[in-house]
């Protein structure tokens, strides 16, 4: 995610704790921008630990795979 977008996320943040508050329109815009950090959270996670083995201590290693499923 762009650091300009991480910005905006921090400034309606930053606006919402105000009296004045947000507008319905920058609600929208905060909701949208979450859920494209989030998404973008969860990929580069998901990313990293398909990319993740564990070291047996016989030293055979073995893929990190999601919870109840196997990688045949």
């Amino acid at each position: 995610m762009e650091q300009a977008k991480l910005d905006r996320i921090n400034e309606l943040y930053h606006k919402s704790k105000t009296d004045d508050g947000l507008t319905p329109e920058e609600l929208e815009e905060q909701a949208i921008l979450r859920r494209e950090y989030i998404d973008s959270y969860k990929r580069s996670l998901v990313g990293q630990l398909e990319n993740t083995y564990i070291v047996e201590p016989d030293g055979s290693k073995t893929k990190v795979t999601r919870k109840g499923k196997t990688d045949d």
